[in-house]
């Protein structure tokens, strides 16, 4: 870890617990009930959502695999363990751990670090368009009689626009990305020019990750994947609410009013620290099912819990398996990772 990333942990550390402490009076909660909402739950909504996160990961195998192909033919099973061990990693580690699995690929397949980092950054754009295009189109066709239907339509319509302009933008830096490039370099660089110099490398990494890609019929798998991926994890979601059997708000939960919960989910896992930030993703979570869905606070946050479990932590176990099969350190890995990541231009 280094001294900025330290740095930043420590203030929000600090910044979690004054808040804490701030507003302690203000916090009424029944561990009780807390306890007995998770004693109530079907187990079986829940072992249907953990199958059907673990086949993303094999998802996210296959589309690398598809990355891939242009250079060099890769099976996606042989893939698999780098998204068991890279995701462990960050579920350990925090978005410190983000380059381990572009870092194992590369250590796999005998490709340079730097492509396999531009793969990872469109993945990324892959993962963040999917995302939206499902949650902008379930939102914005939410039944009028559906409470809150104006903020579920309105925030369908805006995440539809951004995943439009995020399409042009690809498209644009896909056919001329060095004149972007070279646009970000000018325009930022009169305020700061290693700043317009690390936009200008990271617009380059995009284009790269975007060449990766040759052909429309590998677009076209890619993104069908995407969306798989991305339909199933929604489906995650909905199960894992649909556990909690004694909680209507909860266990009559469509997938369209799912979509909120998992875009406040998202926003809360950008910034995901070691352990810390596994109880900042349940309060997010459970926040959203209190507000948007009027759950009680204990039933919510005891999904929120839940859906921590299912969504992220699930693969823990997995990810320790494989990495004593291929013998890896996961704490090593992370660090050499994250050095290595520090040597890249940007």
């Amino acid at each position: 870890m280094n001294k900025r990333s330290g740095l930043v942990w420590t203030v929000l550390i600090l910044a979690v617990a004054v808040v804490v402490f701030v507003y302690r009076d203000r916090i009424h909660f029944d561990w009780g009930m807390f306890w007995q909402q998770l004693k109530l739950v079907d187990w079986r909504h829940i072992a249907a959502g953990i199958v059907l996160i673990y086949v993303t990961y094999f998802l996210r195998a296959m589309r690398w695999s598809v990355f891939l192909s242009p250079t060099k033919k890769v099976a996606a099973t042989s893939l698999l363990g780098s998204q068991f061990i890279g995701f462990t990693a960050v579920a350990l580690f925090g978005r410190l751990a983000d380059l381990t699995r572009p870092y194992l690929v590369a250590r796999r397949t005998e490709l340079s670090l730097a492509s396999q980092v531009a793969v990872y950054t469109i993945e990324r754009m892959f993962d963040l368009g999917a995302a939206a295009l499902i949650f902008s189109t379930a939102l914005a066709f939410t039944p009028k009689t559906m409470p809150h239907h104006e903020v579920f339509v309105k925030a369908g319509v805006l995440s539809l626009g951004a995943t439009l302009a995020i399409a042009l933008f690809a498209a644009v830096v896909r056919w001329a990305g060095g004149t972007v490039a070279g646009f970000a370099r000018a325009t930022v660089g009169m305020l700061s020019k290693p700043a317009g110099e690390s936009m200008s490398t990271k617009i380059l990494g995009f284009r790269d990750g975007l060449n990766a890609i040759r052909s429309a019929k590998e677009f076209g798998i890619v993104a069908l994947i995407s969306l798989t991926m991305w339909t199933m994890i929604g489906f995650a979601y909905m199960e894992t609410a649909h556990a909690f059997v004694q909680t209507p708000e909860l266990a009559e939960l469509t997938f369209s009013r799912t979509m909120l919960l998992m875009g406040a989910s998202i926003g809360g896992s950008l910034l995901q620290l070691p352990i810390i930030g596994w109880f900042t993703q349940i309060a997010v979570t459970a926040t959203a099912m209190h507000t948007f869905y009027g759950a009680p606070v204990e039933a919510a946050t005891a999904c929120g819990a839940l859906l921590l479990l299912v969504t992220f932590l699930c693969i823990i176990p997995t990810g320790l398996v494989y990495s004593r099969v291929e013998h890896v350190s996961l704490k090593k890995v992370t660090s050499e990772s994250e050095a290595a990541g520090e040597t890249l231009p940007g």
